[in-house]
């Protein structure tokens, strides 16, 4: 377009890198001043989101008797997953893990200390909330039942190996998550139509999906819909080989959700806010 004798061009090109940091910069300042009522009612939906995504992995990945090869399962269990962070990114909401970049903004002092926490603990407890109500949800829903009770066998092996992980275990795979989901938000920095963000996606959700990562919110949907499968089950006598003993508050809390939750912000707010920050950001901060 021709402005005077100048030409005025309004490209599509994704943003570069250091364009990217000052995006995310810039958004984490935003987050982290939104006001309460907006930041808990979004990261409700947030919640909300995961837990749909761990309802369409738990189906596809749900084969009965029918065998498929453990890589295959895994790869579809994985892009079905990706439905989660696509409708948060795309459709808006506060998510924790994503969250953790806003260290990005604290670094480069446009937030304080007691900012991030506050958006951090807010976001965390929204989510939490978020995810408990859709596994009640699928309880009265009784979509474990599907497939003569497979799919509620699923639910039960998913929660099993998470609360029977080790510390060690759980931080290490936590760690290994974010790094991957906060990638896909970065990448999502450079997009410039909903098809870009969706690409960006697609492909770090379904490696830490496939590669049995522990995301904490997802994890606040998979344990506790579990239990409900769990409470069903025993009041109605369906007798099953394994008791799935391990599917409990303090397993869920004190083997999986804490150290999870350690490991994703050392994953995230470290191992990829902090690193593009110091690579992109810091040297605006020598000139103050």
């Amino acid at each position: 377009m021709e402005n005077g004798n100048q030409l005025v061009t309004h490209g599509l090109d994704a943003l570069m890198p250091a364009e990217m940091a000052r995006k995310s910069e810039a958004i984490g300042e935003k987050k982290a001043k939104l006001d309460t009522v907006s930041t808990f009612l979004l990261a409700v939906l947030a919640g909300a989101f995961i837990a749909i995504g761990g309802i369409f992995y738990t189906v596809v990945v749900t084969t009965g008797e029918v065998e498929i090869a453990f890589g295959i399962k895994r790869l579809i269990g994985g892009l079905a997953f990706s439905l989660g962070l696509i409708l948060v990114i795309v459709a808006g909401a506060e998510l924790f893990t994503g969250n953790n970049l806003i260290v990005m903004a604290w670094a480069s002092r446009r937030v304080t200390t007691a900012q991030i926490l506050r958006n951090w603990l807010i976001v965390y407890a929204g989510n939490f909330v978020g995810a408990i109500g859709i596994a009640a949800l699928v309880y009265f829903t009784q979509l474990d039942g599907q497939h003569d009770g497979a799919v509620g066998d699923t639910v039960l092996s998913i929660a099993s190996s998470k609360c029977g992980l080790s510390w060690p275990q759980a931080i290490a795979t936590g760690i290994g998550c974010n790094v991957l989901v906060c990638l896909a938000v970065w990448l999502c920095m450079s997009a410039r139509t909903v098809t870009d963000k969706v690409t960006a996606i697609i492909f770090p959700i379904t490696a830490f999906v496939a590669t049995g990562m522990e995301h904490c919110v997802a994890n606040m949907y998979f344990v506790p819909a579990a239990m409900l499968v769990k409470l069903r089950r025993d009041s109605t006598g369906i007798s099953a080989e394994n008791t799935f003993a391990e599917i409990n508050l303090q397993d869920f809390f004190v083997n999986n959700l804490l150290p999870v939750t350690i490991g994703n912000i050392i994953g995230g707010a470290v191992l990829v806010g902090m690193v593009y920050w110091f690579v992109y950001l810091r040297s605006s901060q020598k000139s103050l």
